[in-house]
C-alpha cells in the first residue's frame, strides 16, 4: 500500500477509534457515577443549567474520556502510519485538543477541571501514545 493512503488511513482509524473510546465513556459514566439529583445531562443545556450541582466526582469519566480517547486514537494512527509517527499521534492528539477547546467554549466547567484537561489529556496522552507504538515498532 502507498504510504500516502496508509497515512491518510492512519489519521481516519485514529480519530474514529479515538471518538469511539471517547463517547464510550462518557455513554457508561452515568451507571459508574451518577449525576446529582436533579441535573438533566441529555442536553447542553440541561448540562449548562446544572453544572453548579456536580461535584469532583462527576469530572472523572469526561477526564478518563478525554484522556483514554486521545490515547487510544493517537496510538492506533502512530501504528498504522508509513512514517513519521509520532507526527501523526501528535496531530491526533491536535484534533482532540481543539475539540477540547471548543467544548469549553460550548459547555462551562470548573477552572480546575479546565485546566488540567486542556494541559493534560490531550497532547502529553497522544505524545505516550506516540513513543509506546515507535517502540512496539522496534520489536
Amino acid at each position: 500500500m502507498k504510504p500516502i493512503i496508509k497515512n491518510i488511513l492512519a489519521v481516519i482509524a485514529g480519530l474514529i477509534i479515538g471518538s469511539v473510546v471517547n463517547m464510550g465513556l462518557i455513554m457508561i459514566s452515568g451507571s459508574v457515577i451518577p449525576p446529582p439529583d436533579g441535573a438533566d445531562v441529555t442536553t447542553t443545556e440541561g448540562l449548562k443549567a446544572s453544572m453548579h450541582l456536580f461535584e469532583p466526582k462527576h469530572f472523572i469519566f469526561p477526564f478518563l474520556a478525554h484522556a483514554l480517547g486521545t490515547f487510544v486514537g493517537a496510538f492506533v494512527a502512530a501504528m498504522i502510519a508509513a512514517n513519521h509517527k509520532m507526527k501523526f499521534a501528535m496531530s491526533i492528539g491536535g484534533f482532540f485538543l481543539l475539540g477540547g477547546i471548543s467544548s469549553v467554549f460550548m459547555l462551562p466547567s470548573p477552572t480546575r477541571f479546565t485546566v488540567l484537561d486542556l494541559a493534560v489529556a490531550y497532547i502529553p496522552m497522544a505524545y505516550l501514545a506516540g513513543k509506546l507504538a515507535m517502540k512496539n515498532n522496534n520489536i
